[in-house]
């Protein structure tokens, strides 16, 4: 990873290069705005397809012998006749039937 920084570099004046440090432009209270750049590693995935799954049943048949011993009841009920079970749905009883 590369990036820049600003850093203030500092130089001694001497007898040497007085001529060349006062010859320069003159200090003020302008502002200086410098840009700093940085490198930054990007990673990026995205989802691609790949395969295509599907569910498929299938119908399995067996077939087995079974044996064993049946049992049969009977029940013995007096239940009253169908006209009788109509009339009572609509209201009348066996009674008023009758008269």
């Amino acid at each position: 990873m590369r990036h820049e920084e600003a850093r203030i570099e500092r130089e001694p004046i001497t007898e040497a290069n007085r001529g060349a440090a006062m010859s320069g432009e003159t200090i003020s209270e302008a502002e200086y705005e410098v840009t700093l750049h940085v490198e930054r590693p990007v990673v990026h995935t995205e989802a691609v397809p790949v395969e295509r799954v599907r569910l498929v049943t299938e119908e399995q048949v067996e077939q087995e012998t079974v044996s064993g011993r049946v049992c049969k009841e009977r029940i013995e009920a007096n239940l009253p006749s169908e006209t009788e079970q109509q009339m009572r749905g609509k209201g009348i009883r066996g009674e008023d039937r009758r008269r």
